[in-house]
């Protein structure tokens, strides 16, 4: 009893302590990335501890609980000296103050932070220094606070002790035992409360990449999603393989802007109708079909396979789509060209409707028209002016190398056919990457 008033005394006592006071850092398409300045702790070793919260302007379905949240909060501890960032928790909210859920972290570990991104604006905010008068006033605040509530979780211990002491005074008279002392109540009481578990400490002496090994090792189990612990921010962490999701430089996909108008040479399109397999791998519907190839630039890509994202993964000019077709093709050499057709609510595509009407009932199940053929080229729209730049798949384990080529024109789909994607992937997007001064051309 004693123990659940004291909890919950705590409670009430230390939100006061660090009201929340969150600020702007960073502003991207569709979210803010803020701060709570009062939770700032500075620790020994150039380490500090801080909440940040991605604020989403629409809401996402929770894959957990099949609920939507639209703010996402982190405990992170930041390594000012050797710039890295670790999450400890994370808390996901319906709206402002309605908990959804929390996770704890099982094995937080460092990853190195990128300059220009949300994680960049989180550290600087963290581990700037502080003038003398900000540090000052801050720990006066604190010590004071700290101060008050000592006293008064003191008074508390002191009354439910002498409470206690009465009630084992009655019992030891009507049963002719002596009451234990109050020392000894007082040691039992404290031997009731868990001591905080240890806070991880970063070893400097550690063997290059052994944190990040423990890291994968850790993330054996999880799967790579769109959500939660599996989601875009982890991918990196997930898997040795995966690397290059977290540290690549050419990443995919981007907000495509300033980009170069020139006269690009045509993409040579010779696709051909073909019996065609359609797969819900997990992630998305994927249709694989041999179905042509495209030229460009003297090579000749085969393509492989076609599948779809909601929204649209890429963006143009800040503009995001309501779905995109990715058109996966191969060249001899092994190198990757992918063509985005972009989709927008409209008509009806002819195209999209026979995928749609063979879906597979289940997961990881596939469905083989026994007498149908696709043609691939009805995905195009009549105007093939396109971006292009180099980038990387849009999934783990994000390799890089691969020619994007963005076509300009979107191709329509209609309100019933989105819908029909919704029910199986509601969000199966990867966010825009730093483009990191990447060249971008376009048809002019």
């Amino acid at each position: 009893m004693r123990v659940k008033l004291l909890a919950a005394f705590l409670a009430a006592a230390f939100p006061a302590l660090a009201a929340a006071a969150w600020q702007l850092v960073a502003s991207e398409q569709g979210k803010r990335v803020e701060i709570d300045r009062a939770s700032i702790a500075i620790e020994a070793g150039g380490v500090s501890t801080a909440r940040g919260r991605v604020v989403l302007d629409k809401p996402i379905v929770d894959a957990k609980t099949s609920a939507s949240y639209r703010i996402i909060e982190m405990s992170n501890r930041f390594n000012c000296a050797e710039r890295t960032l670790s999450t400890l928790k994370r808390s996901y909210f319906k709206e402002e103050g309605e908990l959804l859920r929390q996770e704890e972290v099982k094995a937080p570990f460092d990853m190195p932070v990128r300059s220009g991104t949300p994680d960049d604006n989180l550290f600087r905010e963290v581990c700037r220094p502080k003038s003398k008068g900000e540090a000052a006033a801050a720990a006066s605040k604190t010590a004071e606070r700290v101060g008050e509530v000592a006293g008064e979780l003191r008074k508390l211990n002191e009354a439910m002790i002498e409470k206690e002491v009465k009630k084992d005074l009655q019992r030891s008279s009507a049963h002719g035992a002596p009451a234990p002392a109050p020392a000894a109540r007082t040691a039992a009481a404290t031997h009731d409360v868990k001591p905080a578990p240890a806070r991880r400490k970063t070893h400097r002496g550690a063997e290059p990449g052994a944190g990040h090994a423990a890291s994968a090792h850790a993330h054996a189990q999880i799967h790579w999603s769109y959500e939660g612990e599996g989601g875009p921010q982890n991918w990196g962490r997930l898997s040795t393989e995966y690397a290059a999701c977290a540290s690549g430089k050419r990443q995919s996909p981007i907000d495509i802007r300033d980009g170069i108008g020139v006269d690009l040479e045509p993409i040579q399109f010779a696709y051909r109708a073909a019996n065609f397999r359609v797969l819900d791998n997990g992630h998305t519907i994927q249709v694989a079909l041999a179905g042509g190839s495209i030229s460009l630039l003297g090579k000749t890509y085969q393509l492989l396979q076609f599948h779809f994202h909601r929204p649209s993964e890429e963006q143009v000019n800040g503009k995001s789509f309501d779905m995109v077709a990715h058109m996966v093709h191969k060249a001899d050499d092994g190198k990757l060209a992918v063509v985005a057709v972009l989709l927008e609510k409209g008509g009806e595509h002819p195209l999209i409707q026979t995928v749609w009407n063979n879906l597979p009932l289940e997961k990881n199940d596939e469905v083989i028209p026994p007498s149908l053929t696709l043609d691939p080229g009805q995905l195009l729209p009549d105007s093939r002016s396109y971006y292009t730049y180099m980038g990387s798949l849009t999934t783990p384990p994000c390799s890089e190398g691969v020619l994007w080529l963005v076509l300009k024109k979107p191709q329509q789909i209609s309100p019933e056919q989105l819908a029909v994607f919704a029910r199986l992937y509601k969000n199966n997007a990867r966010p825009p990457q730093p483009a990191f001064d990447r060249l971008i051309k376009e048809s002019r």
